[in-house]
Formats: structure tokens, sequence, C-alpha cells
């Protein structure tokens, strides 16, 4: 699970984040959602202990910042950053020496051919299109198995295959007991899937509930549009 208690970060006397309050339980797919501005990618890149910050951060109760808890986690930037001359399939042989991993290789095979990478693998990170190396950076994040996902708006570069693709690996995951959290401006793409909504506006938390507290069938747009009153 994912706790975050009295979170703040500052850019100088920019206050990006303030005082947030956040949780994600297991087994949990949570969508992370605000305007522009509202802090939403600090917050991930807090999370991922990628920023320095005021506050405390839990992954399934170990400190973010410790060996341990970045063992059990997974990050998906928004803009993905691929080794230019490392083909796809090295990329994920780097990972897995880089996590120690063995008997891997057939779950690398089952993301290749899942994200329609599998006659890519050949290819450097340097040729692939935006959304070919968001699906690169997809399977690099999730080789581990990670216990906490975090996915900063993963759609976007995304075909419409692409993103059923991607919807399925999130609820492979949940399904399997991992908790994901999910920036993202396309609420429409988490349609079916999301478990809990958190509304973020100017650094604040100013909204989280889980679906079974909410009107049954009430859309993730419908929803946030009522909570920021427009």
């Amino acid at each position: 699970m994912i706790e975050v208690r009295g979170l703040t970060k500052k850019y100088h006397k920019e206050v990006a984040v303030d005082n947030l309050d956040l949780f994600v339980d297991k087994g949990e797919i949570a969508v992370l959602v605000g305007p522009n501005g509202a802090g939403k990618s600090t917050t991930i890149k807090a999370i991922a202990a990628l920023l320095n910050y005021e506050g405390e951060i839990l992954l399934d109760g170990l400190n973010n910042k410790s060996v341990e808890a970045k063992s059990i986690l997974g990050y998906i930037p928004e803009m993905p950053a691929l080794f230019p001359l490392l083909t796809v399939e090295e990329h994920l042989h780097y990972i897995a020496k880089a996590y120690g991993l063995k008997d891997y290789e057939e779950y690398m095979e089952k993301l290749l051919k899942l994200l329609n990478l599998d006659d890519k693998r050949d290819k450097l990170g340097g040729e692939l299109s935006k959304g070919m190396q968001q699906k690169v950076s997809i399977c690099c994040a999730i080789l581990h198995k990670p216990k906490i996902i975090l996915f900063d708006e993963p759609m976007i570069g995304l075909d419409p295959m692409a993103i059923k693709e991607v919807k399925i690996i999130m609820k492979e995951l949940r399904d399997n007991g991992a908790s994901l959290l999910v920036s993202t401006h396309l609420l429409d793409s988490m349609e079916g899937l999301w478990d809990r909504i958190l509304i973020m506006k100017k650094g604040k938390g100013i909204f989280s509930k889980n679906r079974c507290e909410l009107k049954d069938g009430e859309k993730l747009e419908e929803i946030f549009f009522e909570i920021m009153g427009e």
C-alpha cells in the first residue's frame, strides 16, 4: 500500500504540494487527477523518492527512500527515457540484471507479446516512436513484479489499441495485489478500471473516495467536474 502523510514540497518560495495526505490500498487502482499545476507529477516523483520533501511516505510500511522500498517499486514517468543504443530486449535484460532477477524470460516474453513489442525486440531505443518508448518503459518498470506502481500520464502518446493493452496490464497487476497510483488527464481511459479517485488543486488534496463510497455508476469525469465546481 501507499501511505503519504503531510507531504509538502517547495520550489524556492513556491509551494507545489501543500501538506498532502494520500492512501492507496493493496489491490487498488487509484486515479490522481487535477488541473495543470495541481502538483500531481511532483507528488508522484516524491513517492518515487526522486525529490527532497517534507513529510512521510511509506510503501508497504517501508520508508520510500530505503533500498527495500525501492525494490518493490515500479515507476513509469510521463516522458520515457530509454537508452538510445540499446535494443528493446537489451533494455529488459539490463533491468533484470539490475534487480538480480532469475527466471524472468517467460514474463518478459509475455509482456513483449501483450504490448505488441515482440517484432520490435531488436529495434534500438532511439529508433522507437514515443508510443513504443512508453510501452518499453512500462515493461521495464514492471518486469520485477513490483508491489507498488506509479504511472505518470501513461496513456499520452498511445493509440487506442495500446491503451487497451496497458489497461489489461493494470488490471492484472491490481488483481495480483499490487497498489497502483495513476496520474492522468485522460479520465475516459480509466473508466471501468479505477477503484479510488484522488483530486488535487493548487497543491492540496481536496477529495479522496473509494468507488464504493460514491454513487453507483458515477463516472470519473462527472465526479471531477462536480468537485471542481465546473
